[in-house]
């Protein structure tokens, strides 16, 4: 797959280039291959390729594929990024490293009672609604600090950072501003006493403005795999 190792190596390219205007080491953001409706084939060829963090949207379809990908799972990372429901908590739980789309607190508690006892603690990011979209997902920034206090101090999880989906937008300054406030959110409960460390924005369209405002891991899938095919 000539095309996804191109495609792997353009992005990082993008994040190096990113990272350096910012002052920042490359090392510092965590490149997330977003496979959601890709087939395991393609996973293995970016795990081939030296990419080993993958985003994941819908349960059933990352569980599936986590199976087919079971002798590579020491060596392959798993995020779930999806919208997620409290009745797909636990093969959520069960079966992934992170979740990043934490939007209220009831979905974290169920995910550490339902975190097996014989694993790590799941890494989990509190999902924000800068834009203050009503068709987006997330506590509002001023909800956050009460929400990720509970989160931190539940069992069998970490609480690691902040997550969102900020409304597209055409220029890079208009893109840089949701991810300056998450940012100084982050920030603000990093000073009440939080330990977080990630910082969870950009996407392929404007993975250049998350890095600019302190991105740590930015989730990328057109880019890397190119078109989705949704109809099935």
């Amino acid at each position: 797959m000539p095309d996804l190792v191109h495609n792997l190596a353009a992005v990082q390219q993008r994040i190096a280039l990113a990272a350096q205007l910012a002052s920042r080491e490359p090392r510092s953001v965590t490149l997330l291959a977003v496979s959601k409706t890709f087939p395991a084939e393609d996973v293995r060829a970016a795990h081939a390729a030296g990419q080993h963090a993958f985003g994941e949207n819908y349960v059933q379809e990352a569980v599936t594929k986590i199976e087919a990908l079971a002798d590579l799972r020491a060596s392959l990372e798993w995020h779930f990024i999806g919208p997620l429901q409290s009745n797909k908590t636990r093969p959520v739980a069960e079966n992934f490293d992170w979740v990043h789309s934490v939007d209220r607190l009831k979905i974290a508690q169920r995910l550490a009672e339902q975190r097996p006892a014989h694993l790590p603690p799941l890494n989990v990011c509190l999902q924000v609604n800068v834009s203050g979209e009503a068709s987006k997902a997330g506590v509002t920034p001023a909800e956050a600090a009460e929400v990720a206090h509970a989160i931190a101090a539940l069992p069998q999880l970490r609480l690691r950072g902040l997550m969102s989906i900020p409304e597209p937008a055409e220029t890079i300054e208009a893109q840089r501003a949701p991810h300056r406030q998450l940012r100084e959110l982050f920030e603000q409960l990093r000073a009440g006493g939080l330990e977080l460390d990630t910082l969870s924005m950009g996407m392929s369209a404007d993975l250049e403005a998350a890095v600019l405002e302190g991105a740590t891991i930015v989730r990328v899938g057109t880019a890397i795999f190119g078109a989705r095919d949704y109809s099935h």
